[in-house]
């Protein structure tokens, strides 16, 4: 059996359930999805980074909500949900494989989310730190640089299907936990692994080669 360096993972659509906390905070899912739908439109066309929570805000009042929304969301925030699976799945790679995150938000909120997993994190990059939002590179390979690994001996794990874009730029192959059923952005490249649930992650990562 083989297994890489290190592993990436998305954190708020990959590992947590950050849907469930959206559609709370503004009310309903359809209401959560439209916002959602509006803030990722924003996030994926900036480039650049813009403070993750005047996208939040800028995304609420574009699709009528009101302001105290996006004051919702963040104190909803820890309270995000861990996907079931998610936990299992990094404690059985904690000690053979180096573990990271790369997240598009801030990185106060980042790191709140990320302790939302019981995981020694070798190292968390968020949109903030690296400058710019995925799918940019940037942030991946700040990731990889961190780590000291070549995208050649990691692997990521995505939430979002615009994460393949970015991840088929800096070369790492990509298991796409499609946990909400996402269709395929236009333009991302097909996921060499695609499920709606992380049972296959360790075998397809034993198998890396």
């Amino acid at each position: 059996m083989t297994m890489p360096r290190a592993v990436l993972f998305d954190l708020l659509t990959a590992l947590l359930d950050s849907w469930s906390v959206w559609n709370a905070s503004a009310g309903s899912e359809a209401s959560g999805r439209t916002w959602r739908a509006e803030y990722l439109r924003l996030t994926y066309g900036c480039g650049s980074y813009v403070p993750y929570e005047d996208l939040v805000r800028q995304a609420a009042r574009t699709t009528g909500l009101a302001p105290s929304v996006a004051d919702a969301l963040e104190a909803n925030w820890q309270s995000l949900p861990v996907w079931s699976g998610a936990q299992a799945a990094l404690d059985r790679l904690a000690g053979r494989t180096r573990l990271a995150v790369v997240t598009n938000c801030s990185t106060r909120l980042g790191r709140m989310a990320a302790a939302r997993l019981r995981t020694q994190w070798d190292v968390v990059i968020t949109a903030e730190e690296a400058g710019f939002y995925k799918p940019d590179p940037r942030p991946y390979r700040l990731a990889l640089d961190m780590l000291g690994v070549s995208a050649a001996d990691a692997a990521f794990v995505a939430g979002s299907g615009y994460d393949l874009i970015g991840t088929s730029a800096v070369g790492l192959r990509t298991y796409w936990h499609n946990r909400v059923g996402l269709a395929r952005p236009d333009g991302a490249p097909v996921a060499e692994k695609e499920s709606a649930n992380l049972d296959d992650l360790i075998p397809w990562l034993e198998d890396f080669s």
